[in-house]
């Protein structure tokens, strides 16, 4: 069996560390354009829902997309995320301390 050079196995680890932080970053931004009414790191003023350590962000996002949960603002907003960008939102979010 022929062994892979240290260096390459290194460049081959740190290209995915590099891919990983730049999806983080990613969803960062993304998550950011929230802030405007669900506040800074998803903790809202009163009067305003958190998303701080929710769940079910997904599932709502969703059916506001979809139309099955009305709304005045976020079917618009929810319709230009793909369903897996709905997905890494809601876990950002969900991973946040309320």
């Amino acid at each position: 069996m022929k062994k892979t050079p240290q260096w390459i196995a290194a460049a081959v680890l740190c290209g995915a560390s590099l891919a990983a932080h730049a999806q983080v970053s990613q969803v960062r931004v993304w998550a950011a354009a929230c802030a405007n009414c669900h506040g800074t790191e998803g903790r809202a003023e009163p009067g305003m829902a958190s998303l701080a350590g929710k769940t079910d962000i997904a599932q709502q996002m969703l059916d506001f997309k979809s139309g099955r949960k009305p709304a005045t603002l976020m079917h618009q907003i929810a319709k230009g995320y793909s369903d897996e960008q709905i997905q890494q939102i809601a876990a950002y979010f969900a991973a946040l301390k309320k």
